[in-house]
């Protein structure tokens, strides 16, 4: 799966994809699924990353994060993607990579675009057949913001109440959850490749500034609908991260 870049623009939303090596079900244990998200926390706490949404399915996580172009998001992930495939091969005696090499990156647009991708991370497991509710499955951002924690959250709620244009927490989580009912009553939740295969997806205005941003990289890339919505192409060439079973220094 390939990134969308190698450096984060600042400031923008990233919605972040990352497989476990192989597509293997790595991931398939409740214990290894909330290793995951402790050291998310950890990488908020270390590193300042702003945590919009996540979830941890079986195989591959989705994670919702904002930018504030201090290198936050490459460190975090090389922290979480190190620590939970090391402490992995160490209790199963295992070798080899834990993660695909790559992991993907789109921008997204603030408001209706982020509360689309919002909706389309919280309902993968309902989209995989796994459970008919998201708040049926226990490691994901839909169950922290419908039922906050009284310790350890990861999510800035107010820094997606900001981005949402929403005035209040009470607020964020009655929206919330009347977006999910309406999608599960509509049958609303295809897998939407934009969110996985695109550079940014957005309105045309600021799908152009994205692309103007890239410079050069962006110079070849092309606006087109998907699923309803705009989105930037992605780029012929992949670009690599390396995570292998070694925690960062």
């Amino acid at each position: 799966m390939p990134r969308a870049n190698r450096h984060f623009l600042p400031h923008h939303v990233w919605h972040i994809t990352h497989r476990c090596h192989r597509q293997e079900f790595l991931l398939k244990f409740a214990k290894d699924r909330q290793r995951w998200r402790y050291w998310l926390y950890q990488a908020r706490k270390r590193f300042g990353l702003c945590v919009l949404n996540y979830i941890v399915t079986s195989n591959h996580i989705h994670l919702l994060v904002r930018d504030h172009g201090e290198g936050e998001i490459a460190e975090s992930m090389q922290l979480i993607a190190g620590r939970v495939a090391q402490e992995y091969n160490r209790r199963k005696g295992r070798k080899g990579a834990f993660w695909e090499d790559r992991y993907h990156a789109t921008a997204a647009d603030s408001e209706v675009y982020l509360a689309r991708c919002m909706v389309y991370v919280d309902l993968n497991m309902v989209r995989a057949g796994v459970v008919s509710h998201p708040d049926d499955w226990t490691v994901c951002g839909y169950r922290e913001i419908q039922h906050p924690p009284q310790c350890y959250a990861v999510i800035d709620r107010l820094a997606l109440c900001n981005l949402l244009g929403i005035q209040h927490d009470a607020g964020l989580r009655e929206q919330h959850a009347g977006w999910i009912e309406t999608a599960l009553a509509n049958g609303e939740y295809a897998h939407e490749t934009c969110w996985t295969q695109s550079l940014a997806v957005g309105g045309r205005e600021f799908l152009e500034a994205v692309r103007a941003t890239l410079g050069s990289r962006g110079r070849y890339r092309d606006i087109e609908e998907q699923h309803g919505m705009l989105a930037l192409r992605e780029p012929a060439t992949a670009y690599k991260a390396d995570f292998g079973v070694e925690p960062p220094l």
